[in-house]
């Protein structure tokens, strides 16, 4: 190209996706971003798929991400298009996943900080300030020859070190904007997004590595758990050396669990407030807790950090220096590096170092396991319905390698991460920060996309699936083979837990009856040109399962379960026989054993809040 040649900035958007090897964004056309969906066009390299939410935007973009490790972009339009992505964003923040966000706005003589209207324009408003608290990096471009540097800037930041969403708000007029090639300017990434100072190179490791081999050979009963951030590191094709190098038992995040076959001898599941029993034993009787990319989030740890693995010491490993210093009191060796470095060089100081055996601990947590399966009495099914762990459980054996599941919130979640076993090459991702109810539908979609319109299993709820309920059109317009598994529940279920445990079962809002219905799914599925199933019972399991994952065609599956079930194992509160309200520690779930099975399970002291028990 003639330096001196004039360009239009939104075709140089468009030609950035392509050098950058998008091929796939997610948007909704509008007033405000007309001229980059035009562009894009007309260029012909990067498809754009037009959802009905721009929240499904976001959130597709991001699981694309999560699906086939490469950055892709919501383009929103101004206005309510652009504060529609803000929930998709927020999801995208709290789970450290990259995308960018490119948002058209009114003309920029309405866009600068210096306009204190409510209303930009016509419908504007100041969305990067919006975002700017949810964003790695936000900027608005006011003069032309920017914009290609502002779009390259925020692609660095959004992937580089701990990741996050970028925002870039375009007005139109810029979009339309004219420049000669030779004025643009261009991102340098040593100069504008440099390492933070906080975070040690792989050059300056050794010292955290010896430390923490120092107290892994001073340890008898130690554990890893593994978190997102290895997989966002680039570190999960190294996990299986780790642990053979190591013979350390391992426990994986829920963000993390699909980074090991569940089936793996060193894998002891998932602990957590919804966690599994044997593995919430573990945690709690190490005596070395080494933590690897994994935040410590509440539901994972617990409400109180300090009863968190109560006798061991604890090495925490992330880039983030804020998630270090969060728990700094409890966290005996942080570091604050990148964890494909550290656990590269794990590996290679282990594969020189004679460390002591750890059989002992291991034969404890086998048989932990061994005492305490996933799938338990508390999981029978009742006499018309069927227990949705045990669904999860059947049809964990049921689905083959290679499936990409993405879960909704409530039942979906819950059941799916306390009961599903991973096989090889099988991947599960949802919202484990945001949570928000809707995240199912456009997260298959993007895993659809990911990975070349493949299969998806999407486990959803008859609550969750109606707040993105219009991305069924998506489904049907792309063929996209996506499945749908909805527990039908009569309403909200986790909230009918919380009205029963607060209120004395005063359900307001929760269920037909006082006040929210959801709809009658086969009709839905018609209006939509979806294949619809239904089970059940056991004997409708049989008859229809293999039928609806074995389809290409996109598919509804209703699974109607019991509209009272308790989900089980959790840590819950409960009056002890002294009439005092317990917060129990993460070993001590409902439903709870006898005091007596606790003390003989414990490996250290039993807390002294969980003798009271009314047994």
């Amino acid at each position: 190209m003639n330096n001196n040649t004039s360009v239009k900035i939104s075709d140089e958007i468009a030609l950035f996706l392509k050098e950058k090897g998008i091929r796939h964004v997610f948007g909704i056309v509008g007033a405000g971003n007309a001229h980059i969906f035009d562009s894009i066009g007309k260029l012909g390299y990067t498809e754009i798929i037009s959802v009905h939410h721009e929240q499904a935007a976001v959130m597709s973009a991001a699981v694309y991400y999560r699906t086939c490790n490469k950055v892709s972009a919501a383009i929103v339009t101004t206005g309510g298009g652009s504060s529609n992505a803000v929930t998709g964003v927020v999801s995208a923040w709290m789970d450290s996943l990259p995308v960018l966000i490119i948002s058209g706005n009114e003309k920029s003589v309405h866009t600068t900080e210096q306009n204190t209207l409510r209303v930009w324009g016509v419908q504007g408003y100041d969305s990067v300030a919006m975002v700017n608290k949810v964003t790695k990096y936000s900027s608005r471009v006011l003069d032309a020859k920017n914009a290609t540097y502002e779009i390259e800037k925020a692609y660095d930041i959004c992937s580089s070190d701990r990741p996050g969403p970028c925002w870039i708000d375009v007005p139109m007029d810029i979009q339309a904007t004219k420049i000669e090639a030779n004025k643009i300017r261009h991102f340098e990434k040593e100069v504008d997004n440099p390492r933070p100072a906080s975070v040690i190179s792989a050059e300056n490791l050794a010292g955290s590595i010896q430390k923490t081999f120092e107290m892994i050979e001073n340890a008898q009963r130690p554990l890893l758990w593994l978190g997102h951030g290895i997989r966002l590191s680039g570190a999960t094709d190294k996990l299986e050396a780790l642990l053979e190098s190591t013979q350390i038992p391992a426990l994986l995040t829920w963000q993390a669990m699909d980074m090991l076959p569940s089936d793996h001898e060193l894998v002891f599941g998932r602990a957590g407030v919804y966690g599994q029993r044997h593995s919430n034993f573990i945690v709690q009787n190490c005596d070395l807790l080494i933590c690897i990319g994994t935040r410590m989030a509440y539901p994972q740890i617990g409400y109180n950090v300090n009863e968190l693995a109560r006798e061991a010491k604890i090495i925490t490993l992330d880039i983030d220096e804020q998630e270090l210093n969060k728990f700094s009191d409890r966290i005996d060796l942080p570091i604050c590096a990148n964890a494909k470095d550290y656990v590269g060089q794990l590996i290679e100081v282990a594969s020189k170092t004679k460390l002591p055996s750890f059989k002992p601990w291991l034969d404890i947590c086998n048989k932990y396991k061994d005492k305490y399966p996933v799938i338990g009495k508390e999981h029978d099914d009742t006499q018309e319905f069927i227990n949705s762990y045990r669904f999860i459980d059947k049809l964990s054996e049921d689905l083959e390698g290679g499936w990409n599941i993405v879960t909704d919130m409530g039942t979906a979640l819950l059941s799916g991460h306390q009961a599903l076993n991973l096989k090889d090459k099988q991947r599960l991702i949802t919202s484990t920060g945001l949570g928000e109810m809707g995240f199912g539908l456009p997260a298959a979609i993007g895993a659809s996309f990911a990975s070349d319109k493949g299969k998806v299993l999407c486990l959803n709820c008859d609550g969750g699936i109606m707040m993105n309920l219009q991305e069924l059109q998506t489904l049907d317009h792309h063929q996209l083979p996506i499945k749908i598994i909805i527990f039908n529940n009569d309403g909200y279920l986790m909230i009918k837990h919380t009205q029963n445990n607060l209120f004395d079962k005063r359900y307001v809002c929760t269920n037909r009856s006082t006040g929210v219905s959801c709809p009658d799914f086969s009709k839905v599925a018609e209006a939509f040109n979806l294949e619809y199933y239904s089970i059940k019972t056991w004997e409708d399991y049989n008859n229809n399962l293999s039928t609806f994952l074995e389809s290409d065609k996109a598919a509804i599956c209703d699974v109607y379960m019991e509209p009272e079930q308790k989900f089980y194992p959790k840590v819950d509160t409960y009056i002890d026989k002294n009439g005092n309200m317990v917060s129990p520690p993460l070993e001590d779930m409902s439903p709870l054993i006898s005091r007596q099975q606790l003390k003989e399970d414990m490996v250290i002291k039993v807390h002294e809040s969980c003798m009271g028990a009314d047994e």
